[in-house]
């Protein structure tokens, strides 16, 4: 049975009850009392409720079927916004109708306490949809405030708390020292990502020695390195092998330490995992994915991407300066030449191509910065010739 025959039953039902109801007591009436037979009452109450049936899909089945789709195409925020309105203006209804409600100068009590509910209930829904964000904005404010007001309260707390442990004795200080050594051994540790470790340029910097805390290898990400080294992919498994790989030279290398962790949190995303325990533990992660690199710092968590330490390092060259390069292959334009840095920094050398595959010196004329990177214009020296390059080669 579809919801069509039912609302019609419905509405037959209850307009034959009403019409009945009327029917069997319009002889009690005050004013002009009538009585009918019983068969008249029937009659019209069977009236009444064809034409009931017959009005159902245009008195209540279509309103509903365009409520249904108006509140369809409404946004949210504009339905949340509608229901607080409507709860705040019954509210102002509800203490408006009080003292209304005591008035008896023209039956008011009867009718305006009903009139006051449906004017504040529109009025309440029509305010907070239009000025919802103003609303919005305001209640941001706010918690905004109250954020900040709590950040400064627990900034003088531990300021407060570093200058007792400076002004304790030497019984308090070894009292706290425990918790101290803890707070410290946590800031010391660097959650690694698997995107830094399949990388391989981590191995490097940890050789160098910048890297002074512990190197943390949750065992999820352990994990999931062996899943990449085991796919079926030819380029991801040579991928995960050599992260492998760079883990155990990170492993043999003294200056930063690794350490296994069995830490885990709960929410299955590897990258959800790293961001939960690094704010846990307070530390640092390292990382080349750009996702979670955004992701970790819109949540306060500290970020050392590999790939800004390697373009924070690039030489600055300035127009003037001097330097060495190989002529590998021609350029665009006619008699260009084009070499590379160690950096892969593209050298545009006007007049090089004459020097392909030699090593001369070169003058740098401008240097510009694109999306892609830097690109660097030069041209030859004027003491620089083919004999010349060919010395500094050694090719003849």
């Amino acid at each position: 049975m579809s919801g069509r025959t039912i609302a019609r039953a419905a509405a037959f039902v209850v307009a034959t009850a009403v019409a009945l109801d009327i029917g069997f007591n319009l002889s009690n009436a005050k004013v002009f009392p009538i009585t009918l037979p019983w068969e008249a009452v029937v009659g019209g109450a069977l009236v009444f409720g064809i034409i009931a049936v017959w009005a159902t899909p245009y008195l209540i089945i279509a309103p509903y079927h365009w409520l249904r789709e108006q509140i369809r195409k409404v946004e949210v925020s504009d339905l949340i916004a509608g229901v607080i309105g409507l709860v705040v203006g019954l509210f102002i209804a509800v203490l408006l109708g009080i003292p209304l409600g005591q008035v008896r100068v023209f039956d008011i009590a009867t009718w305006a306490p009903l009139a006051v509910a449906v004017v504040c209930g529109y009025l309440g829904i029509a305010i907070a949809v239009m000025r919802r964000n103003d609303f919005s904005h305001l209640a941001a404010s706010m918690f905004a405030g109250r954020a900040a007001k709590r950040a400064a309260r627990e900034a003088q707390e531990r300021e407060g708390e570093e200058r007792d442990e400076h002004e304790e004795p030497t019984t308090g200080r070894l009292r706290g020292f425990g918790a101290s050594k803890k707070a410290a051994r946590n800031s010391d540790k660097i959650l690694v990502d698997t995107s830094a470790i399949i990388d391989g340029r981590i191995a490097d910097i940890c050789q160098t020695g910048f890297v002074s805390g512990t190197l943390v290898i949750p065992r999820f990400v352990l994990e999931e390195l062996q899943h990449i080294a085991d796919s079926a992919d030819s380029l991801r498994r040579n991928r995960g092998r050599r992260g492998l790989e760079i883990l155990q030279r990170l492993q043999k290398d003294e200056l930063a330490p690794v350490e296994i962790s069995d830490a885990d949190a709960d929410t299955p995303e590897v990258d959800a995992k790293l961001v939960k325990l690094a704010r846990q533990w307070r530390c640092p992660i390292i990382t080349n994915d750009f996702n979670l690199n955004r992701v970790a710092e819109l949540q306060g968590v500290k970020v050392l991407n590999i790939n800004e330490l390697a373009h924070a390092v690039k030489p600055i060259l300035l127009p003037g300066e001097d330097m060495m390069i190989k002529i590998m292959q021609e350029g665009k334009e006619v008699g260009q030449g084009v070499g590379y840095l160690d950096d892969g920094t593209m050298i545009v050398v006007e007049n090089g191509r004459a020097y392909m595959h030699n090593t001369i010196e070169v003058t740098v004329t401008r240097v510009l910065q694109t999306v892609a990177g830097r690109m660097i214009f030069a041209h030859p020296k004027q003491n620089s010739g083919p004999l010349a390059s060919v010395r500094k080669t050694g090719t003849a």
